[in-house]
């Protein structure tokens, strides 16, 4: 997640805890979007382990890692996944893994595109990302 804009540069679904879906994850939204200057993740194990570190260094990107058990440190991703399990995943029953990535694929291209956001006065996180509109100046 871009914080300023809210926007979702990349995303991947697994049911392990293995740090090689997230670094596909990082290296997609770096391909996409850039280099970022600093990544914050909490310490979760998948963002521990040397593959995930090791990516970031190699792009002198600066770590940023929440402290333990402090939600608030990472509220804005937080706040995402609450959002996605209140809008989408608690109303359906997926039949397998595949249907869930297919769901969640729509749901997070409504999310991006079309879904206004209150943090950035009705705002899509798109249009905020591609259009460089300050949330703080729309806000106040």
């Amino acid at each position: 997640m871009y914080w300023y804009s809210r926007k979702i540069l990349a995303w991947k679904l697994s049911n392990t805890m293995h740090a090689e879906f997230c670094v596909t994850a990082l290296r997609e939204a770096m391909a996409k979007h850039g280099i970022p200057d600093i990544m914050n993740t909490d310490q979760g194990s998948q963002f521990t382990r040397l593959e995930f570190i090791q990516v970031l260094k190699d792009h002198n990107i600066k770590i940023s890692m929440d402290g333990k058990g402090c939600w608030r440190d990472n509220v804005f991703i937080e706040r995402f996944w609450r959002t996605v399990k209140y809008e989408e995943v608690y109303l359906r029953a997926y039949e397998c893994t595949s249907d869930a990535r297919d769901h969640l694929t729509r749901y997070l291209r409504f999310y991006n595109q079309i879904r206004p956001h209150s943090a950035l006065d009705g705002h899509t996180p798109d249009q905020v990302y591609f259009a460089n509109i300050n949330p703080a100046a729309i806000a106040a």
